[in-house]
């Protein structure tokens, strides 16, 4: 196979339509672009600017983009039922939590869940805890620390 020999898949090009070329040529007189109106005219159509009374393209990005809360705190999240491995009346800090796996990075606050049971009485420290993790902590006889 020489260079001059390469061509393509067959069926895989297709001819340009020519349009505007006359009657016979089935795209003739208006060429496909319908009759008069911006889309008849030649160039790109409207600019960004002009919507014809709505909200200008440029002036609905505000809306459209929303924005990132700074001040967002983002919890590490860890239900009472991940902590019954721990032995009884075990004091749990977030740094314990980061070296059992139970959350990746021990810097950042942590948040305790009411997902699943404890049997043990247990000391935990973190930074917030619902409701219902509380009352089962302290039904296993332990207790819940927030950290400010």
């Amino acid at each position: 196979m020489k260079l001059h020999e390469l061509q393509p898949a067959p069926g895989s090009t297709k001819n340009k339509k020519r349009v505007g070329r006359g009657i016979s040529a089935g795209q003739g007189k208006t060429a496909g672009r319908g009759t008069k109106g911006e889309g008849a005219r030649s160039g790109t159509g409207g600019s960004l600017y002009r919507q014809g009374g709505n909200l200008p393209f440029y002036r609905s990005l505000p809306f459209k983009r929303g924005f990132t809360n700074i001040r967002r705190v983002n919890y590490q999240e860890v239900n009472v039922g991940n902590l019954a491995e721990f032995e009884p009346n075990a004091e749990i800090t977030p740094e314990i939590l980061a070296m059992g796996g139970l959350v990746r990075d021990e810097q950042k606050p942590v948040a305790l869940l009411g997902e699943g049971e404890v049997k043990q009485a247990l000391t935990i420290k973190v930074h917030r805890a619902t409701k219902s993790a509380i009352a089962k902590v302290e039904a296993a006889g332990g207790k819940v620390e927030i950290i400010a």
